[in-house]
């Protein structure tokens, strides 16, 4: 069949769905590359793959995209699902002959509840989706194809298990079908140099963070892991694909969780001479950082999460904060950017713990942070801590606009709180002297940097605004 692949425009500069872990709207406006819909849209010989939020595609101009298709793999998001049910339908009205699948974490771990929300959606397919979507493409029918749900008459019939996907090299590259079907200069994230490309060397994660979406619902706790020659080639590829990128991030959970692996790849890397990223853990020692500063490494992205070690506990981080600490004393040493993530929200917090947290923030002092508003997804343990304890106090997790609203409430931290911490949170960090210098330091040093960092700073002041209506809004209902 030939086939759409699409993450769907579920609002204006919404980034939640095929690549996105934080699914909301953000602060500042930034694109992830979908890369989990790269994999069946190089496994199927017609395809397409359609990424509306970076590219401005209207849901207008994507149903009329649509028109053009027999098959349709949407990958949607716990936020965005009403929207995106909208949209199917839309398509299907449009293209009633259009055959239209949902994925991801929404989906996998409420497929019955998903095909109930509309006739539109005619299967779902649980955790990973790549050669579900192309053995249907292909002709195979539904009830031969393992981890979809779907319906048989007026029952909903949930086909076995598809075990976990083995073989990462025998997947096409990401870097393909990004040359083939997307713009890589609309691609941008505020920490990381400008134009870049990601993808994926494994999939997985063994730590145990009770609220982390990616693990617990799509790729599980165990690594499966792409093998170094796999990766170096397509590091190649993508090099010739894009020679204007300057920096390649590497999008796994936790790229430095296997130290011997992450010593290899640096080994191989160093050769090639470029500028990359990655996410790491606090745990990630002064001699593999110092093998990673020396191929090429300029940033990594931090979960920090609390600066309290009862949350931290509560959370399940294995992490410390004398090991968070310890890293950052590491990474000044050896020259090594860091953006830390902190979240707000979590199980034990109060107005302590966050007072805590910000000084922490301030202490540690990395490049750039992110503070988010803690997230229970369905089908985390953090979700299912909240029902239990009767603290999830409503199903909506953002506002009109896809921006993250609270969906918890405590004893002692009300919800209109919990979205005035964030914002204390940013006001305390960033209206500070030195952070104010080494931003402007920053930008002196390349042009494009410059505006790049003034539309930036007048999108994150369009957030506080839109953040303070928030706030009153929470407060005045209750």
């Amino acid at each position: 069949m030939k086939t759409l692949l699409l993450n769907p425009p579920s609002f204006a500069g919404f980034d939640g769905g095929a690549g996105a872990r934080y699914q909301a709207t953000r602060e500042i406006t930034a694109f992830w590359y979908p890369t989990w819909l790269t994999y069946p849209a190089g496994l199927i010989e017609d395809s397409r793959l359609l990424d509306a939020p970076a590219h401005g595609i209207s849901p207008e101009e994507t149903v009329r995209i649509a028109t053009d298709f027999a098959f349709a793999v949407i990958f949607t998001s716990t936020a965005g699902f009403a929207n995106d049910v909208q949209l199917a339908e839309l398509m299907k009205a449009a293209n009633p002959s259009l055959r239209i699948a949902m994925v991801g974490p929404h989906v996998t771990v409420l497929p019955e509840r998903s095909l109930q929300a509309s006739a539109a959606i005619d299967f779902v397919v649980r955790k990973e989706f790549d050669h579900a979507a192309a053995e249907f493409a292909r002709g195979t029918p539904l009830s031969e194809i393992a981890g979809i749900s779907y319906r048989r008459g007026d029952r909903i019939v949930h086909n076995p298990d598809r075990p976990p996907l083995e073989d990462l090299d025998s997947l096409p590259f990401a870097v393909d079908i990004y040359k083939r079907d997307l713009d890589f200069r609309k691609y941008d994230i505020p920490f990381i140099k400008y134009p870049y490309v990601s993808f994926y060397t494994s999939r997985g994660c063994p730590a145990q963070c009770t609220f982390c979406l990616w693990p617990q619902t799509m790729t599980g706790h165990r690594i499966r892991a792409r093998s170094l020659n796999n990766v170096t080639a397509e590091l190649k590829r993508a090099f010739l694909h894009f020679p204007a990128a300057r920096e390649i991030f590497f999008d796994d959970d936790t790229f430095t969780w296997d130290r011997r692996r992450i010593m290899e790849f640096c080994r191989a890397f160093r050769p090639l001479g470029f500028s990359w990223s990655c996410n790491a853990r606090v745990n990630t020692d002064y001699e593999v950082l110092k093998e990673m500063k020396d191929s090429g490494c300029r940033l990594l992205v931090v979960g920090f999460e609390s600066g309290d070690p009862v949350i931290l506990r509560n959370i399940r981080k294995g992490a410390t904060v004398e090991q968070a600490r310890e890293l950052m004393k590491n990474c000044r040493r050896l020259g090594l950017q860091v953006h830390g993530d902190f979240q707000i929200g979590h199980p034990g917090e109060t107005r302590e713990t966050i007072a805590r947290t910000i000084r922490f923030a301030i202490e540690l002092d990395p490049d750039t942070i992110q503070v988010s508003i803690s997230h229970p997804f369905p089908g985390t343990r953090f979700y299912d801590y909240l029902v239990a304890n009767g603290r999830l106090v409503t199903s909506e997790m953002t506002d009109a606009r896809g921006r993250q609203l609270p969906a918890v409430s405590y004893p002692d931290l009300s919800r209109d709180e919990i979205v005035a911490a964030v914002q204390e949170f940013y006001r305390r960090y960033y209206y500070r002297p030195r952070i104010i210098f080494r931003i402007l330091r920053g930008a002196m040093k390349n042009s494009d940097d410059r505006r790049r960092i003034v539309r930036e700073g007048w999108e994150f002041l369009g957030f506080r605004s839109q953040s303070r209506t928030n706030i009153r809004n929470l407060k005045e209902s209750g």
